[in-house]
């Protein structure tokens, strides 16, 4: 795919701004802050959805389907354009249109960039968990009574929204790493979660992924802190190299990983866990404090997530007892472990249905964990899982990876590959996820299709899991239907 040439964010007047690809999770929430900030919002996407209705209701005037007269539903043309690096081809007729009318072309970062202008900026990045800890981050904060701003990757459950205009001097966001566009944004605190390759379709290698972080250590601000998880090897190699350039560094992590890693200075220490009725207690040590926090949302990987948050919150002033609470409130994010419901009686009873958005052999090992613990702490019950790999480029680079990962769950069901915005490759399927599985593992390519083999070898109290960035998320309410007829 062809790319757009884009222009300098330099004096670009954000009065009438139109998004092309306004649905989507990153664009719909700078859409949100624009319409909060009474600028005029355009802006068009493929397809209908439940995202569009709700930013029509608050001014933002929407088409859909890509047409070169979009670029005047307000009554005159947009004074910038926004698009996304990657999904948004060089012949889009809005992006033609803009172009012989000689309007700027800028990315949604560079338009993000510029909304937390003047804000104490608070950006998550890392390969994984950037959309959960930024919502616990912002979550705690908001307990606290900081009002931040506020743009995220994914729905929060309990605002049901991803972005806000708040009244507090910081603004909270991911850092998408995935096109370089972290390099975009300025923050006081950088979070980073984990370092792992991926996205090499863009990167070409794993050296340059790695720089692409340290890059984005050295964008942090004079007094600004650096923060990394010391439980992931390569954000902890980038904590130490962060340190030898003399940028302020401080790790958190579990007790074993904090003395794994001196050179960091640890701020947040994960003393113990333990897997109740309510989810996950963890005793966190922060500066001597020791913090007892209550994570409704399962698994390890979410308790090293909350201590992040905590971290964040705490370097911006927010009050510690404040923050604690907060994270004991989070309820989630859409498509992050989301609950969909639990089959009340028959064949199926006490089966219960989640979605989740894990697309990375390392995201879906932690979902899966997550699962298995539940399980097992309930006595009672098996791990299904329905996955559909996302990219041919990423399922033949981790094929291997994928395999292992699954086979952590007592059954899955394979989906054909999501392409996304790659075309499909010829002899290549999900078979070569499938074929190097060690648990019973069945390939559907038929989508309609997987509720009934799901049907075939779930049972009572299970937990069944939809898997994957694609469309496989469509089945879970079709999966619970069917496990409760």
């Amino acid at each position: 795919m062809t790319t757009p040439q884009l222009d300098s964010v330099q004096d670009v007047d954000l009065s009438r701004v139109h998004l092309i690809g306004i649905g989507g999770a990153g664009m719909s929430g700078v859409a949100r802050i624009l319409l909060a900030r009474g600028k005029t919002v355009t802006g068009s996407d493929a397809k209908d959805s439940r995202t569009l209705l709700p930013l029509k209701a608050v001014g933002a005037k929407i088409a859909v389907g890509h047409a070169s007269e979009n670029l005047e539903l307000s009554g005159e043309l947009p004074t910038v354009v926004v698009t996304s690096f990657a999904a948004i081809p060089k012949d889009n007729p809005e992006l033609v249109r803009a172009r012989e009318e000689g309007i700027p072309v800028i990315r949604r970062s560079d338009l993000l960039g510029e909304l937390m202008e003047g804000y104490t900026q608070v950006l998550i990045a890392g390969t994984h968990g950037k959309t959960s800890t930024t919502s616990m981050t912002v979550v705690a904060m908001q307990a606290a009574g900081m009002d931040p701003s506020f743009a995220i990757g994914g729905q929060l459950n309990k605002a049901g929204t991803n972005a806000h205009h708040g009244t507090g001097e910081v603004f909270v966001a991911e850092a998408d790493e995935s096109d370089a566009s972290l390099l975009r944004y300025s923050p006081k605190i950088a979070v980073v979660t984990n370092v792992e390759p991926d996205h090499l379709d863009y990167f070409k290698s794993r050296e340059a992924y790695f720089q692409v972080f340290d890059d984005f250590a050295g964008r942090i601000v004079p007094h600004g802190t650096l923060v990394v998880c010391l439980n992931d090897p390569h954000a902890a190699e980038l904590g130490e190299r962060a340190v030898r350039k003399g940028i302020k560094t401080v790790g958190y992590g579990t007790t074993d990983a904090v003395a794994a890693h001196p050179d960091v200075p640890a701020m947040a220490t994960i003393v113990d866990t333990e897997v109740v009725a309510e989810g996950t207690r963890a005793t966190i040590d922060l500066e001597g404090a020791q913090l007892s926090v209550v994570l409704q949302i399962p698994g390890d990987h979410m308790v090293l997530n909350g201590a992040a948050a905590l971290l964040a919150g705490y370097l911006v002033g927010g009050d510690l007892p404040q923050l604690v609470e907060g994270l004991s409130d989070f309820s989630g994010v859409r498509r992050r472990f989301e609950y969909h419901g639990t089959v009340a009686e028959g064949e199926f009873a006490g089966a219960s249905v989640y979605d989740d958005y894990a697309h990375h052999p390392t995201e879906v090992t932690a979902v899966l964990t997550a699962a298995r613990e539940r399980v097992t702490a309930a006595g009672k019950g098996r791990v299904i899982v329905a996955f559909q790999p996302h990219l041919y480029s990423r399922t033949m680079e981790f094929q291997q990876e994928f395999a292992d990962a699954l086979s952590l769950a007592d059954a899955a069901v394979v989906l054909e590959i999501f392409g996304a915005r790659e075309q499909p490759v010829d002899g290549v399927s999900s078979t070569i996820i499938t074929d190097a599985m060690t648990i019973p593992a069945v390939y559907e390519p038929n989508f309609s299709a997987v509720p009934d083999r799901i049907a075939e070898v779930a049972g009572p109290d299970d937990i069944v899991l939809t898997m994957g960035a694609g469309s496989v998320t469509m089945l879970a309410p079709e999966i619970l239907d069917r496990l409760d007829s």
